[in-house]
């Protein structure tokens, strides 16, 4: 799964177009990517909504982030045009996309049905 353990929990993994494939397309279970860039003063406001969503989902739902500014191929193959986005991957393929800044409740309340959770 596409979130790394350390010794605070999990935390998202950074991926690139080399590791996309085994960390987010063949993952066992549910993988959101955070298409992201350094310049993008949302994405930064999303970062921690995330860095909590991957501690309080570890071994439910994976957390990835892609840098778009150094990975623009898996951003083009995504028709990612919009910063940030969030897709989420479950078993290869994109099964929800969200686009713009939205706090931690709200992203999991909108991912709750491909969870399998209740909001």
């Amino acid at each position: 799964m596409a979130s790394e353990t350390t010794g605070r929990g999990a935390r998202p993994r950074a991926v690139t177009e080399r590791t996309f494939e085994r960390d987010v397309l063949r993952a066992a279970g549910p993988v959101l990517v955070d298409f992201w860039a350094p310049w993008c003063p949302p994405c930064a406001a999303l970062a921690p909504e995330l860095e909590e969503l991957a501690t309080e989902q570890a071994g439910r739902l994976g957390i990835a982030k892609l840098n778009v500014d150094e990975e623009p191929a898996v951003a083009a193959r995504y028709a990612v045009y919009t910063l940030p986005s969030v897709l989420l991957f479950r078993d290869g393929r994109e099964v929800e996309r969200l686009v713009g800044y939205r706090p931690k409740e709200l992203l999991l309340m909108q991912l709750a049905p491909h969870l399998g959770t209740r909001t």
